[in-house]
């Protein structure tokens, strides 16, 4: 999981708002079955998008506000942010070739 940050309320701005490249956000909380289950997907997509795409992961316990903001209302939910605004969203777990078709076609 080393590819994917952990991005909270306080440096959202900079972390996503403000990155160079496109950045695969992933709300998730910790007691989330699909959550957890997506989890290596998404590690092995940062690997794999590595320099094309940034993957950051908002845990929305811990963070309401940003979640809030981006009316979060289920989990997992990832939304694809460019040039710090959410471009795409998809709500709920997929596998990884649905991830990946997911990112190909909002990049």
């Amino acid at each position: 999981m080393d590819k994917v940050c952990n991005v909270s309320d306080a440096d959202f701005q900079k972390e996503v708002l403000e990155a160079d490249t496109p950045v695969l956000v992933d709300f998730w909380a910790g007691w989330c079955g699909p959550c957890k289950q997506i989890a290596p997907i998404i590690a092995e997509v940062a690997e794999e998008y590595e320099g094309k795409v940034k993957v950051a992961k908002v845990d929305v316990d811990a963070n309401s506000d940003t979640a809030m903001k981006y009316e979060v209302r289920g989990i997992p939910t990832l939304v694809l942010f460019k040039n710090g605004q959410p471009e795409a969203t998809q709500v709920g777990a997929m596998d990884k070739s649905q991830l990946v078709a997911f990112l190909q076609q909002n990049l």
